[in-house]
């Protein structure tokens, strides 16, 4: 196989946890939701200065970090890191700004950027040291903020297909 030609490649997995909170973590598991351009509905933010808006519609992140960090020892959980969609069966480390994800028959996402952790996830990890998911220090270690290019109802379950940034 030739150098890149895996980045090329399209990935599927599938959406294991949505997960929703009247504001701030833990966010708590539904079956299903509609997602609309600025958000998960059922979700909302207590910091709408710092979260939320069409380019923080979604957050999402990987069922196998989450277990690889609860593998270091960290508390961490599905939801508790404020993820909306956990996914699995995803090479994370492909998940980057300008990829999509296509999630059921309905939804396309667009990876606008890594997120910044907060304070108010500190206690998802040891010691509350929330940098361990930070992209800088951490790459292939983030979470990611989407915005969304098609609407739509998702379910647990629903197939995720990855697709990498145009060239």
């Amino acid at each position: 196989m030739r150098a890149g030609a895996e980045l090329n490649k399209y990935q599927t997995g599938s959406l294991h946890s949505i997960n929703v909170s009247a504001g701030g973590v833990p966010k708590k598991p539904v079956t299903g939701a509609q997602v609309s351009r600025l958000r998960v509905l059922g979700d909302a933010q207590n910091d709408t200065k710092h979260h939320g808006g069409a380019e923080q519609a979604v957050c999402l992140y990987s069922l196998e970090r989450i277990r690889a960090l609860q593998e270091e020892g960290h508390p961490i959980d599905i939801g508790t890191a404020g993820e909306n969609l956990t996914l699995t069966g995803i090479d994370w480390d492909l998940v980057v700004p300008g990829s999509t994800l296509r999630v059921g028959n309905e939804v396309l996402l667009e990876v606008a950027s890594f997120t910044n952790p907060c304070k108010t996830i500190k206690g998802s990890f040891i010691e509350g040291k929330f940098i361990r998911i930070a992209h800088k220090l951490h790459p292939g270690w983030s979470r990611v903020y989407a915005r969304v290019l098609r609407e739509g109802q998702i379910h647990r379950g629903d197939r995720v297909e990855l697709a990498p940034p145009p060239r």
